[in-house]
């Protein structure tokens, strides 16, 4: 009896030859990457680096952008890795990784002491096409922290970093390393946490209590002042929910904490517990949103309101949030333009400054926001991403 369906080995082959596919792609999308980079082509659309263009015109995690334009750099000081990214036998996270081995530090640290980047470049070719990523990352780990006897120790902030990345439930994953003075520090904050809280018949695993020690660290930090101040405010957790919803309210998404993740009525109504409550009404019995002409500077009710109505700035392609952004007049001041929210748009530091170099936002009657360019073209970010034919 026969049949179509295809065997074990047959769908093996297809993943393979799929991983190899996506890795050839990848290493084909690094070049138009780095040559837009050199081009500084990002500053056509207010943007300030690659990066940050690929973060708000082809929605890639802050993480994926930067790793994407990191690989663009170091391929081209890596030219036999890059052979074999073209060929499908490397792929991009092996790139990422081997690309800590090429930052200018190194290069310059190579130069110094007479290192051939080519031998380094064989090296870590031969090892990520023949061993796994473990190991390309132990051999790239050896050379960053062999010691240099002719010159100073490394700077500990070279081997320090962190990506945060948040889910779809607003929960937020994150992944990192530190240098071991700093892992030292880390832990020993850490430990001190989970030792001063261990009630009897405590069923929390290690990584639980570790995990809580974390959130109590950055409760103390913000509770005690020690942070630094942001905008002229210090920086407090902040969730923005109709009043309805916060005294009885039962949606799962009725609240917007101040870096976009969403809560629930009753987490809200938990917060408000041991917070300070701003009441915000966009109407003629609440906050002085319009204060005409004779005040020149929001006032705290008006960046509020304008923080609550936009959420971020505003520019087309930039996701700064609010503690990032200041209150824009639309018109001009100086040009008899109102201090008010009708007027007003919150715009970070960089697209502050972009509005006073010809861009222009306007915010349409539907809400929505509009960015044109100096030449009077629209800025504009797809709707959605065209697949492949």
């Amino acid at each position: 009896m026969c049949s179509s369906a295809p065997t074990g080995g047959d769908v093996l082959d297809d993943v393979a030859a799929l991983v190899a596919e996506r890795n050839r792609v990848d290493a084909r999308l690094t070049r138009p990457v780095r040559a837009a980079e050199l081009a500084q082509a990002p500053e056509r659309d207010g943007q300030r680096s690659m990066a940050s263009w690929l973060r708000g015109h082809c929605r890639l995690s802050a993480g994926e952008a930067s790793r994407l334009v990191r690989n663009g750099r170091a391929l081209e000081h890596l030219p036999a890795l890059a052979e074999a990214h073209d060929a499908g036998l490397v792929s991009a996270e092996q790139v990422a990784v081997a690309a800590r081995a090429v930052t200018p530090e190194r290069l310059a640290a190579a130069a110094a002491q007479g290192l051939d980047v080519g031998e380094i470049d064989g090296v870590l070719t031969g090892v990520a096409v023949d061993g796994e990523c473990a190991d390309l990352a132990r051999v790239v780990q050896y050379y960053c922290a062999a010691p240099d006897h002719d010159g100073p120790e490394p700077n500990p902030t070279e081997g320090r970093s962190l990506t945060l990345s948040e889910l779809g439930d607003g929960s937020l994953s994150f992944r990192g390393q530190l240098d071991a003075v700093g892992g030292e520090r880390l832990q020993a904050a850490l430990e001190a946490h989970v030792q001063a809280d261990r009630p009897a018949g405590d069923g929390r695993t290690r990584a639980q209590r570790l995990g809580d020690a974390l959130v109590q660290l950055c409760d103390t930090v913000l509770a005690t002042g020690g942070a630094p101040v942001l905008r002229g405010h210090e920086p407090q957790v902040a969730v923005v929910v109709d009043l309805e919803d916060l005294v009885e309210g039962t949606h799962p998404s009725a609240g917007r904490m101040g870096f976009g993740a969403t809560i629930s009525a009753a987490r809200a109504r938990w917060l408000a517990c041991d917070g300070t409550v701003a009441r915000v009404v966009f109407g003629p019995d609440g906050a002085p949103l319009d204060l005409g002409r004779d005040r020149r500077l929001a006032t705290r009710h008006l960046c509020r309101a304008a923080e609550l109505r936009d959420g971020g700035c505003v520019f087309t392609g930039c996701s700064a949030p609010t503690h990032w952004c200041d209150v824009h007049h639309l018109v001009h001041w100086i040009d008899g333009g109102e201090t008010s929210l009708e007027n007003s748009a919150l715009l970070c530091e960089r697209h502050y400054t972009e509005v006073h170099h010809g861009f222009r936002v306007e915010r349409r009657p539907d809400g929505r926001w509009r960015t044109w360019r100096p030449d009077g073209t629209e800025i504009t970010t797809p709707v959605a991403l065209v697949p492949a034919a």
